[in-house]
């Protein structure tokens, strides 16, 4: 028997996040750490009258692929899985992180290769499909987090309102709130981000900003766009450490002229943050600026997933953009980088104050 929660779970991918119809192709990739909610998500694309196409990945899947395929096929095109997902209308992907150090140590060059390889996959399933990533809460993860199972446990499940017993009007109802705040941020030219060690201004003139009402992440709980290319000017620190392919990153610093990264610095990770920054040309460009506004995510636990949307805070994506945004920015990687305002900081929009100390006043 398949527990409520999962079942509550497994409803809310399918039926608001991905609105899945009679007749589609739903393409379901899912941590092994995860068949439980794996079989939930099967039977319940099944009861909708679509077809499901199931793959399990095991935790070591990328570092074996990382140390044993060949220069050749790292650098070939995935035809075969790009011809897969061209067919797909539905997207759902189920991390169950076991270990957050996995590629300690993997080659940063191979990685950059594996992350171009699957670039065209990815932008056909971002672009062309509805999609939606989520989390099981795994106890390796809440080692991470530095929670018992339990306690992490309740913490994924409200984040995500499964604790409710309509969890999509609970979504629904963010989203209402955010759609105001979009508006007003969809008004502005100049967003300025200042606090220790920050300050930062960007042009977001005529860009959309998007209310991520969980449609695509869950949990959710932010509002973004993408920021003119050329435009970032000054230094931001981000305090909020991350994981990124099996490396600790933290106390990262970055310097932009004319949208460009010219200078970079972080406490722990610098061989990873320069590698990044190396992958291509686009790598040193801002794809996004994001607010976070779920109310219950509250501390940073190493999946950026969560991380993102702790209100009170912004991030940005170095690297590729998103279109609906009006954002222009192409690169192989996206990475999630949070600065947290909570504790003395300030954006404001055209000189006007919009959020401060982790406050949304706008």
């Amino acid at each position: 028997m398949i527990h409520p929660i999962l079942e509550r779970h497994a409803d809310l991918l399918v039926t608001y996040c991905t609105s899945i119809a009679p007749g589609d192709q739903v393409f379901v990739q899912v941590d092994a750490g995860a068949l439980e909610l794996a079989r939930a998500i099967t039977r319940r694309v099944l009861r909708a009258g679509a077809e499901p196409h199931l793959r399990l990945l095991y935790p070591e899947q990328t570092a074996d692929l990382l140390e044993l395929a060949t220069d050749e096929l790292l650098a070939s095109e995935p035809a075969t899985l790009l011809a897969e997902m061209k067919r797909m209308d539905a997207y759902i992907r189920v991390n169950a992180p076991t270990n957050a150090y996995e590629l300690e140590g993997a080659d940063q060059a191979r990685q950059a290769a594996l992350g171009k390889r699957l670039r065209d996959v990815t932008n056909q399933r971002t672009r062309h499909t509805r999609w939606v990533g989520t989390l099981y809460p795994t106890p390796g993860a809440a080692q991470v987090a530095g929670m018992s199972s339990e306690a992490y446990e309740r913490f994924v499940f409200g984040a995500m309102f499964l604790d409710d017993p309509d969890p999509a009007a609970r979504w629904r109802e963010l989203g209402a709130a955010q759609q105001r705040w979009a508006d007003r941020l969809s008004q502005a030219r100049e967003v300025r981000i200042t606090g220790p060690g920050t300050d930062l201004r960007l042009d977001v003139t005529g860009r959309k900003w998007v209310n991520s009402d969980g449609k695509r992440n869950m949990p959710s709980g932010e509002v973004f766009t993408g920021p003119i290319e050329s435009s970032a000017e000054g230094v931001i620190t981000f305090e909020v450490p991350s994981s990124v392919a099996g490396t600790i990153v933290e106390g990262v610093t970055l310097r932009f002229e004319g949208g460009r990264v010219v200078e970079a610095s972080a406490r722990r990770g610098q061989e990873l943050l320069d590698a990044r920054l190396e992958a291509d040309a686009g790598a040193r460009y801002l794809g996004e600026l994001g607010i976070g506004t779920n109310p219950h995510i509250t501390m940073p636990t190493l999946q950026t997933l969560f991380d993102e949307k702790i209100l009170g805070t912004v991030h940005l994506a170095l690297g590729s953009s998103y279109p609906e945004t009006g954002g222009k920015n192409e690169s192989s990687i996206h990475w999630d980088l949070i600065c947290d305002l909570r504790g003395g900081g300030e954006v404001t929009l055209d000189g006007e104050t919009f959020l401060q100390d982790g406050k949304l006043l706008g």
